[in-house]
């Protein structure tokens, strides 16, 4: 082998250990639903190492109503700040009482968080949580994360199924992160 092609193997086995070894990770599977501006996205079982692995720099940030937060569960560690809030006017016409933003969100968020931490954004399923992690972009937050699979994940659409139409697959309650009904005053919206 002459010496120039031996440079080349030697360069291109350096290469792919270093490719190896530091972790090119591939993106988890995004819809287009979930895609944000900033393109950083984590299913929920990846959120809770990131945080596990340095909880003092990562935070969780659950975005969904304080109902939700209360009564169906949360991360114990996870901020609380509604992206949207229940409107008390009846919407007949879909037959639910309409979501409309929070007006607050964006100032309790910089109170909360610098501009540059690194910041897991969750709610139920990855579709509000896209929407409160573009606002994060457009208002200068550079390191914020979709959890795609949200808190309760995706729901089973095997009709056959006993579970049809229940949130089982994934999401943060259902990977074996921990989770809690206990409430901490400290990490709740005022």
């Amino acid at each position: 082998m002459t010496g120039k092609k031996l440079l080349f193997v030697l360069l291109m086995v350096f290469t792919m250990c270093i490719i190896g070894d530091f972790g090119v990770h591939a993106q988890p599977q995004v819809t287009k639903s979930k895609e944000t501006t900033l393109g950083k996205y984590v299913n929920a079982q990846e959120a809770y190492e990131m945080w596990k692995a340095n909880p003092a720099t990562v935070k969780i940030l659950d975005i969904r109503s304080r109902a939700e937060y209360v009564f169906v569960g949360h991360a114990p560690m996870a901020y609380l700040i509604p992206f949207l809030v229940f409107d008390q006017t009846w919407d007949s016409s879909r037959n639910r009482y309409p979501m409309t933003p929070n007006p607050d969100f964006m100032a309790a968020a910089k109170k909360l968080f610098a501009l540059q931490d690194t910041i897991l954004v969750m709610c139920r399923s990855g579709g509000r949580s896209t929407a409160a992690v573009n606002a994060m972009a457009e208002a200068g937050f550079t390191n914020v994360y979709n959890i795609i699979d949200g808190f309760e994940g995706d729901a089973e659409n095997d009709k056959e199924s006993y579970s049809y139409g229940k949130r089982i697959k994934n999401g943060w309650k259902n990977s074996g992160a921990p989770w809690t009904y206990d409430i901490n005053p400290d990490l709740t919206y005022k």
